[in-house]
């Protein structure tokens, strides 16, 4: 697929946030009524099957996330890909040695997180894929591309079930010359609603 194929809107998932979705200032977008604070089984698999759709013809034989909002997404894509799920752990880092860590800023907790990842579970030359629910600020997708690589991995793509286009957290990956797929693209909020990308 090309980028412009995997980042093509999914109209199912648009409307629902267009319709649905709660806008605090410029910056907060909330859907978590269906997507990560209570998950609707039959919706998170339609979208965790169209994420796995575009991303196969990178063929990863890894799907990797950070806990805890990443887990439902990432977890139908390995699904319908058939192939393991590992999440880096945020709230309890407590994992076997060896692991891999970033310390990264959590715009929605307030001050720095740590990411924890056993080095066990990324084989040095897995072809992973990042999946996780929103792509905004970046920086949980870069520190998990960073620690992938660092295990000895390769990159094959990230997906992303929103994409926050007036954030830097594409640009951040474009960087890592990582493959972007997203579901829905919010171009704005403005006025209490999601201005979408449509195409």
């Amino acid at each position: 697929m090309n980028s412009t194929e995997l980042a093509a809107a999914y109209g199912p998932l648009v409307r629902r946030i267009e319709n649905e979705a709660t806008v605090i200032g410029d910056r907060i977008l909330r859907i978590d009524h269906f997507l990560n604070h209570r998950i609707e089984p039959a919706f998170i698999l339609e979208l965790g099957r169209e994420m796995a759709r575009r991303i196969s013809a990178s063929q990863p034989n890894v799907i990797l996330t950070a806990e805890a909002s990443g887990i439902a997404p990432a977890l139908v894509v390995a699904q319908a890909l058939n192939v393991p799920l590992v999440y880096a752990k945020k709230y309890s880092p407590q994992v076997e040695s060896p692991f891999l860590s970033r310390i990264i800023p959590s715009p929605t907790k307030g001050g720095d997180i740590k990411l924890v990842l056993s080095q066990r579970y990324i084989a040095a030359g897995a072809r992973v894929a990042i999946v996780d629910d929103f792509l905004a600020n970046g920086r949980t997708a870069v520190a998990l591309v960073e620690m992938a690589r660092e295990a000895g991995a390769q990159v094959m793509a990230a997906g992303f079930i929103v994409e926050k286009c007036f954030m830097p957290g594409r640009a951040l990956i474009d960087a890592l010359a990582v493959p972007v797929a997203t579901l829905a693209q919010v171009e704005r909020l403005e006025d209490g609603r999601a201005i979408m990308r449509k195409s």
